[in-house]
């Protein structure tokens, strides 16, 4: 299939790099410094403990679903109150959560294919998640990020989508987004009007009560090949990414 795509919008988490390892080591992260800064709340709070705690505090707040921010500060608010620690504790214990949180390994591919992707249209990053692109060092290839914390509204509202088309100054059908999640990326893309691609890296079979996306590759560098190939003008982008 081929049709015309001037700017991508791309989710991050398992799309460009894994999370599950990366949450694994921050969370072993704040394990380590709560043992240090806050024993008391360690020994009460082990790993498992933080999560069936976290878990509790989101289904307890779905206002807060789009904001995995809050809610991991609100559970360690929660856990220094139990513990008997400082509750001033809960924002370096944040802090050392999250810059490990943003200490990722990406796919092999995913660098080089991005590089490759922001030559021909804009990227922009539009996420569930908390990741931070500049931390992380992929922002110069991106126009801007967009995560559900800062809009308000998490995907698959269609209201997500249309913002960063808005950010874009194009219309949704001129714009691509790229992601992993059947729910969130394609189905919720798609609802939204965009066309959408299932970077599918499990080798997944496609839900038969979903229209399929436009298009399904195994790795970002699949995307790159197909975008190169595209019979439509493709003048590569003489700007900056982050212009």
């Amino acid at each position: 299939m081929s049709f015309p795509v001037r700017a991508i919008t791309l989710d991050l988490d398992d799309t460009i790099w894994p999370i599950a390892p990366v949450m694994v080591r921050a969370e072993a992260v704040l394990d380590t410094w709560l043992r240090t800064h806050a024993p008391r709340t360690a020994a009460l709070y082990p790993i498992d403990a933080v999560r069936a705690l976290r878990d509790r505090i989101a289904g307890e707040r779905p206002d807060l679903a789009h904001d995995y921010t809050t809610q991991r500060r609100l559970t360690l608010q929660q856990m220094l109150r139990e513990g008997g620690d400082d509750l001033a504790l809960a924002e370096p214990a944040f802090d050392a959560f999250f810059a490990a949180r943003c200490e990722v390994e990406h796919y092999a591919d995913s660098e080089a294919a991005l590089a490759r992707l922001a030559a021909r249209v804009p990227l922009a990053a539009l996420s569930n998640g908390n990741a931070d692109l500049k931390r992380i060092g992929l922002m110069p290839l991106f126009r801007f990020q967009l995560g559900a914390r800062e809009h308000g509204r998490a995907k698959p509202d269609a209201s997500i989508f249309h913002a960063a088309c808005a950010r874009l100054e194009m219309d949704p059908a001129q714009v691509l987004h790229v992601g992993d999640d059947i729910e969130l990326d394609v189905v919720g893309g798609r609802l939204a009007g965009l066309r959408t691609c299932w970077i599918n890296r499990e080798a997944r079979e496609w839900p038969a009560h979903h229209p399929r996306p436009d298009l399904e590759f195994a790795t970002l560098t699949d995307l790159a090949d197909w975008l190169e190939r595209s019979p439509y003008d493709r003048t590569p982008r003489t700007d900056t990414a982050a212009a």
